[in-house]
């Protein structure tokens, strides 16, 4: 006697159990290098408009695939919205952008119930016409132009993907993800960015100054009249199968206990937090942190064309992921120490091994 469970099966049951594992094995295996070409397809598209910014444009792949909303700080002209437009061409995805004001209602995002009358019968009925948040790709342009109340109008968006109005909910179409926006150096006329909508952002990408070459490059294909023509690359429904292998790359526990303590040791009451820690913020990342350092280590694993996520994956990650999540003290910023200063702390603090 065995107790394997495909043993007491009938030969030609265990057989087909044992092919259709094996089939969806093969299938995820060709997904994984379907994804890593169309990576690479998808750099080159871009390149043709963007030139360098390699760093941002991997996060921003990390995040399309993770299925999480991803927040650009930079100075102007450092084409932020010229990448995010470009990447929804390649990938055909319906875009649409909302340049953020002070006099921005909730209503100019999500819709509005009009009430409309039939001319012939005379009838009225109320009608919900939908908002720009109703499209695949959302472009919130200086997102923190806005004030709270207009900015909460995303929440229930960016976590749910859903939109109620009027007493009704309605869905959003995926694949659906939220890109803003930010100037860093210009306070005036800025509200600050609440925590609840900050942490619904699963990266905080910051765009840097060009390079000297990559500058000499943008001025001199900028400045010719040539457009160049994008190549499609994916279609939506393409892209929400991709994702769902995101959810099947194997995290082996070694790595999942290294995001997770990483999180933890954000937090100044936990007993794992650093002095400096301790010392300089008020609160912590979040469990979403966690969640966001596996999903993401998964995308940037499979994206490489890797088969696991490694610890590697997660470090690499950790900046974008924690930069936002951390909340400085007033003594930080009395003595100047940044967020970024805490993130690298936390990766020289705590152990890869648990």
């Amino acid at each position: 006697m065995t107790n394997d469970r495909t043993a007491s099966l009938p030969a030609d049951a265990a057989n087909g159990e044992s092919q259709e594992s094996t089939g969806a094995a093969v299938g995820d295996l060709e997904c994984v290098r379907e994804i890593a070409d169309a990576r690479a397809a998808i750099l080159a598209e871009i390149g043709k408009r963007i030139v360098g910014q390699r760093d941002v444009i991997d996060h921003l792949l990390v995040s399309l695939f993770a299925r999480g909303h991803c927040l650009f700080v930079g100075v102007p002209g450092l084409a932020k919205t010229l990448l995010i437009s470009t990447l929804a061409e390649v990938l055909r995805l319906d875009f649409k952008r909302i340049q953020f004001t002070p006099d921005l209602m909730p209503s100019d995002i999500t819709g509005t119930d009009v009430l409309e009358e039939d001319h012939t019968t005379g009838r009225r009925a109320i009608r919900f016409i939908r908002g720009p948040i109703f499209t695949n790709l959302l472009l919130a342009d200086e997102v923190n132009r806005t004030p709270p109340k207009t900015q909460a109008a995303l929440l229930q968006s960016m976590q749910e993907r859903t939109v109620t109005a009027g007493g009704q909910t309605h869905p959003l179409t995926p694949p659906f993800l939220v890109f803003a926006t930010q100037n860093p150096i210009e306070q005036e006329g800025t509200y600050p960015l609440p925590e609840a909508e900050l942490d619904r952002f699963m990266l905080s990408v910051d765009v840097p100054y060009p390079s000297a070459d990559d500058e000499m490059e943008i001025v001199r294909t900028t400045t010719i009249g040539v457009q160049p023509e994008l190549r499609k690359i994916l279609s939506p429904d393409r892209i929400i199968a991709l994702q769902e292998i995101i959810l099947r790359v194997p995290v082996a526990p070694h790595v999942l206990s290294y995001a997770v303590r990483l999180a933890r040791a954000s937090r100044p009451a936990e007993p794992t937090a650093p002095a400096k820690i301790r010392d300089f913020v008020s609160w912590g990342a979040g469990p979403r942190a966690s969640q966001y350092l596996v999903l993401g280590a998964k995308a940037r694993a499979i994206l490489e064309g890797r088969f696991a996520a490694s610890v590697d994956d997660v470090r690499a990650l950790a900046p974008a992921v924690l930069r936002h999540r951390i909340v400085p003290n007033f003594r930080a910023e009395a003595d100047g120490v940044t967020t970024e200063a805490l993130v690298a702390e936390l990766l020289s603090r705590v152990s890869i091994e648990s």
